[in-house]
């Protein structure tokens, strides 16, 4: 399809020069340069589909500033000029060299030209609200559109591109589990979206240089002057060597449990044997594991138990208890 388009467009070109010569050109020079202007239209075309939008749009954006300051400083010159033919060569120049430059510019910087990074500054200007990074951990883990929801967290978040494939790709997953903590992700987005206490940003910023999803987090994180949310260890680990802010919400439900000291009765629900003879484990309400020690025999009710010790683990913690009978 692709290749029959790209041949009509050579033939339109090259028939247009023909019957349309530009500069007084013969036919058949009108033809030849219609057919070099098509091939080398369809070379742009082949360029930009194998190019990332983020320089294609830094490239066009300074394409067009420096056409307007090459066309603004070049009048101001030819103001200036002694003679006609000065003024129009320093036109012509400005309106050359200006234009390339941005060319350059947008490439090689093309996050200078990015909207989220535009927005970034007038609000710190201003005072504005700051971005925070959604990784998908996060996302699929859920407890952050709750967390949203009390306005705890405020300002603007930021869905990168690149998380939002990752997460639509678990979705798609022939493996039953991911496919349900995938679509479980695409569902808190939806949420997010209609949450009136943040605002919720798509941004299509990428780095096509690095492969590693947490590493472009990071780079995302450095353009924007960014938090990151997560709750992968690891990325908070590789954010915090490079001084970026981190929230991590495993850190924050273990900072907001409550506190059991030893010796202290508390109710819990049996659900199932533990490792060790006579013991029985149960949950609270948070996922906080209870080992109790004499409650085998207490699988499916709720019994009063003793706290004997409460261990705190990277995981998070786990409190062993003691059955002392009727």
């Amino acid at each position: 399809m692709f290749y029959f388009l790209r041949f009509f467009i050579v033939v339109l070109t090259s028939a247009i020069g023909y019957f349309y010569p530009p500069f007084k050109l013969d036919p058949f020079y009108g033809a030849v340069l219609g057919f070099i202007l098509g091939i080398l239209i369809i070379s742009l075309e082949i360029i930009i589909r194998k190019a990332d939008f983020k320089i294609i749009w830094g490239a066009s954006i300074g394409t067009f500033l420096g056409i307007f300051l090459g066309w603004s400083i070049g009048l101001i010159y030819k103001s200036l000029a002694q003679d006609y033919i000065t003024g129009t060569f320093i036109k012509i120049f400005f309106l050359l060299i200006m234009p390339y430059i941005g060319l350059l510019i947008g490439i090689s910087k093309s996050e200078w030209f990015d909207p989220l990074s535009l927005v970034r500054f007038f609000k710190e200007r201003g005072g504005g609200k700051s971005y925070k990074i959604l990784d998908t951990s996060v996302i699929i883990d859920g407890r952050i559109a709750d967390i949203c929801d009390t306005g705890f967290i405020e300002g603007e978040l930021v869905i990168p591109s690149f998380v939002l494939k990752e997460l639509q790709m678990i979705a798609d997953s022939s493996d039953p589990l991911k496919r349900q903590r995938g679509r479980r992700g695409l569902d808190i987005l939806q949420k997010l979206k209609k949450s009136s206490n943040v605002t919720v940003t798509i941004s299509d910023v990428d780095f096509p240089n690095i492969k590693d999803v947490d590493l472009k987090i990071i780079e995302l994180a450095k353009s924007l002057g960014a938090k990151i949310i997560t709750n992968d260890l690891n990325l908070n680990k590789i954010a915090q060597l490079q001084a970026i802010p981190v929230l991590n919400i495993n850190e924050l439900a273990n900072a907001l449990k409550p506190v059991v000291l030893p010796g202290e009765t508390m109710k819990v629900y049996i659900l199932k044997e533990g490792k060790e003879k006579d013991q029985g484990v149960a949950y609270l309400d948070d996922g906080t594991m209870v080992v109790v020690d004499n409650s085998r025999k207490k699988i499916g009710q709720n019994i009063e138990i003793t706290v004997t010790s409460v261990l705190q683990t990277t995981a998070g913690k786990m409190i062993f208890g003691r059955y002392d009978g009727d």
